[in-house]
Order: C-alpha cells, then structure tokens, then sequence
C-alpha cells in the first residue's frame, strides 16, 4: 500500500511538473524570441530634413534653427530671425521634442525653430509657482521640483514632451476630476510674428491666451510660462475588473463622495476574445502626510521586461493574451500598491515605442460623453476587426470641463479614449490607417464626442469642422495676429487655408 502510493505520487508530481514546464516554457520561449527580434533600427533624419514622432514625415526645411539658451540672446535672434523670414518669403514652425505626429511642428522648405535647449527653471514655493521656459522637457521639470518635495499638476502619462508643445496641444494625463493642462497655466510670454513679446493670462491679453493654449504654434513663439504645482505626494492604488459596459459606472461609484482622489486610468482588452469588453480601473488615492514629500527618484526602472511583453502583442493574439494577464493578475504583486506622483509621472514613452523600420506606432484619440462611452465602443467592435487593425493599447481617462483654451476638445465632461495602433510604414499601411481613423472618427462625431488634434491628419476638412465648430473663427483670429501667416505647418495647410 505504501509503495503503491509512493509510485502514484511521484507519477502526479511527475505530471504536475511536466505539466508546469509546458506552461511556463512557451511563455518564455515567446518573451526571448520577441527580445531577440526586438532591435532599435531607427535611423537618424538625414541633414536638411526633419521627422516626427510618426516617423512618416520626413521632409526637407531650409533651416533647423537651434534657439541659444541665454534669455537675452534668444529673444533678440528670434526678432531677427522673424525678420529674416518675413523678408525672404519663409514660413516658420516651431518645434520641441516632436511628439505630434501629423506635422504640427514641420513646414515644406520652412524654418524650424528647435526650442529644446531654452529650458531654464525657477520655483516660487511660497506661491507654489514654477517658471519655466517652453524647450524644458517634463523629464527635467520633475528632477527639478522632486528636490522641493513638489509636483506637476497636469501633464501627459509620460515625460518625453516639452512645456512649449505641451501647452500647445493643450495636453492632459491621468489627473483625476481636472480640466487638461491650460487650467494650470497662469501666464505665458509669447513672441508674436513682428518680434515683440507680450504677456499673456486670463487677465491680459486674454483672447491670446485662449487661442495659443491648443493652438498649435500658429499665433507665435511661446517663450516661458507660470504653471501652478502641487505637493508630490504618496498614493495607495486600487484596481477593479470590469466588463467594458460597466466602466463608466463602476467609476462613478468608486470615485464619488471622496476628496482623496488624485489619478485614474483605466485598460481595455484588445485580444480577440472579447475584444473591448474588458476593462481595468486604476485609483489612486491620496495617503495622509503634512510634510512635503521629498525622495529620490532614483535610477531609471528597468522596463526591458515590460517591454518585451507590450513589443510581443504586434501582430500576435497570444501576445496581446500574455500581456492583457500580466497586467490583471501579475502587476498588482510585482508592483505593490503604494506608489509616489513624481515616480508615476517620470516614465519616458520610448519604452514601448516601436524601433523598427517596417513599422510605427500611430495614436487615434477620441473624447465622448460618459453616457456614449459604451455606444461608441460597440462601433469601434465593429470598425477595427473590419479593418484589419492591429490595436496595441487603450488608455482611458476622464477630463473636466475646459473654460479657457479657444479650440477646446472638452466643452464637457468626457471621457478620453486612447487607442494605440502599429502601422506598417508604407503607402499601403497610410492608406488603411487614414480609412480606420475617419471611421472611429465618423462614430465619435455620431456619439456627440470629437477627436484630439496632435495626430495624423486623416481627418476629413469636413470632419474637422464638425468636430471644432469654432475652428473658422479660430483661423479668422490667426490670420488677424499674424496678417502675413508666418507661422505655419502641415496642420495649417490642411485644415486652415
């Protein structure tokens, strides 16, 4: 009898750990063989030419114009530079870290002001006020305030982009209950086509102010600004499973009757069982502390293994399963559930990005009402499989109502749906992503929502108006501000003539 059960256990474990090898092995397996093929082969833009964040606009400018990093010297040569524009019959866009990626920051045979080495910092901490000068990237802006035990306010999830651009795509982040960034910004100095400079804020030059928050480097040079801050705090997250169709009130109900709220973000899943019918909520709540919180940021997280798993999902259902898994049942172990702002906020997004030549990363983004959020996601079941689409990623937020920006995307409350797409880098790939985005457009636009400006131009001028109403008016004061229309990019070309 004793023997018989020794044979018969060793037999099932024998069992069990084949069994277990089995299934930890083609994970592995899949994760190495991702790592290996997952090489950076992006090559540099060739001189005289300048890209985005796209990697699908390369095209030529007559000058790459590096602003100097001393204040006085810079705003003197930008005078002359205007001047040397005006004169010889050259437009000027601006650009910073180049996250847009439909040319926002590119004129044909224009001149590009690279604004990234103008990023000077100063704090008031009694007011709670950073200045700061537009070409400062989020990546040194966070540094800078953690030593204060201070934080941003508004900002991206991630901290590549520049305070120039973020302001003028009037950005927002996974900041609970709050409007996008321009409700944080007090006032700006900008440079406008005949070189002087004037302060705008809610109380001076208001209509500038308006119109340059969101509006995407067509009415000057915006050469620093006031952006209020907040303490850096430690926050306890809380995560919750839910069909799709119960997101938006699963979140109202978690979020409600409390002030201790500081960010939400939430997932959905993207494999093709149950395409987008899944989602995560992410809260996180505010600990009690009366001191400033100031720590280390400490080196820069590993994230190859993140990598790697977000990297395996192109093209490749099993992949997008591993990786929907990993975040639902394996990141609330390996990560914790106790996490600092500046931690969560200083996170580049070149970690997922794409690397390779064949293929790119594009953003489609659309904003609906809370009541539309699940009506337009039964549209976009439909649309994106029709499509052949390979989305990677959606993020979700909520954004507050926005007072102050002219061309605002959020004349409510909405709820912001970020869906990340691989494209093939090609004219063929161009083409079915222009189709795809007017579709997931055409169905926001048909669930009273719109589409964030900063991507790729596949929106029909048709499309476009529908969505901003207020976008001819917006054009007429552009023209007004700047008679000669010298600043201009692709943005202007398309939708603005």
């Amino acid at each position: 009898m004793n023997r018989k059960f020794r044979r018969n256990f060793f037999l099932a474990f024998g069992v069990l750990f084949i069994l277990l090898l089995v299934l930890i092995a083609h994970p592995i397996f899949y994760l190495v063989k991702t790592a290996w093929n997952d090489r950076n082969q992006i090559v540099s833009t060739p001189p005289g030419k300048i890209n985005d964040a796209s990697r699908l606009d390369e095209t030529s400018v007559a000058k790459i114009w590096k602003i100097p990093a001393n204040e006085k010297a810079a705003e003197e040569q930008l005078a002359a530079l205007l001047q040397f524009a005006r004169t010889n019959h050259l437009k000027v866009s601006i650009a910073g870290a180049r996250h847009s990626m439909g040319g926002h920051v590119i004129y044909p045979d224009g001149i590009v002001i690279d604004m990234l080495p103008f990023n000077r910092m100063e704090l008031d901490g009694t007011n709670l006020v950073l200045h700061v000068q537009a070409g400062a990237r989020w990546s040194e802006v966070i540094p800078f305030l953690n030593k204060h035990g201070l934080s941003v306010e508004v900002m991206q999830s991630n901290d590549d982009f520049s305070i120039g651009g973020s302001l003028s795509v009037n950005c927002h982040g996974w900041q609970f209950n709050r409007p996008p960034i321009d409700c944080t910004v007090q006032s700006f100095r900008l440079m406008l086509a005949d070189g002087t400079i004037v302060k705008c804020s809610r109380t001076e030059n208001q209509e500038l102010f308006s119109l340059v928050l969101g509006g995407y480097g067509l009415f000057g040079i915006i050469l620093d600004a006031d952006l209020r801050i907040v303490p850096n705090e430690k926050f306890r997250i809380e995560r919750f499973i839910v069909p799709a169709s119960d997101y938006v009130k699963t979140l109202a109900k978690k979020t409600s009757g409390t002030n201790d709220i500081a960010m939400v973000y939430g997932r959905l899943r993207v494999t093709a069982n149950d395409f987008l019918q899944e989602g995560i909520i992410n809260i996180f709540h505010r600990l009690p502390s009366n001191n400033l919180l100031v720590t280390p940021l400490g080196q820069s997280k590993s994230r190859e293994l993140p990598r790697v798993i977000f990297r395996g999902g192109v093209n490749d259902d099993y992949g997008k399963e591993l990786r929907w898994n990993a975040e639902k049942y394996f990141s609330p172990v390996l990560s914790g559930d106790i996490f600092e702002r500046n931690a969560i906020l200083y996170e580049p997004s070149d970690w997922f990005s794409d690397h390779s030549t064949n293929s790119t990363d594009i953003l489609v983004e659309c904003f609906v009402p809370p009541k539309q959020f699940e009506p337009f996601l039964a549209e976009l079941r439909k649309i994106i499989p029709q499509n052949h689409a390979d989305l990677l990623n959606v993020t979700v937020r909520d954004i507050n109502r926005d007072d102050d920006s002219f061309l605002r995307y959020a004349d409510k409350n909405i709820i912001s749906l970020v869906m990340l797409f691989s494209q093939v880098r090609d004219a063929t790939g161009e083409e079915k992503m222009s189709k795809l985005t007017q579709e997931i457009i055409a169905a926001a636009l048909r669930h009273d929502g719109r589409y964030y400006l900063p991507y790729r131009l596949h929106a029909t001028p048709e499309q476009f108006n529908e969505a901003y109403p207020q976008a001819d008016k917006f054009f007429e004061l552009k023209r007004r501000y700047d008679p000669d229309e010298l600043f201009q990019n692709e943005f202007y070309l398309k939708y603005g003539k």
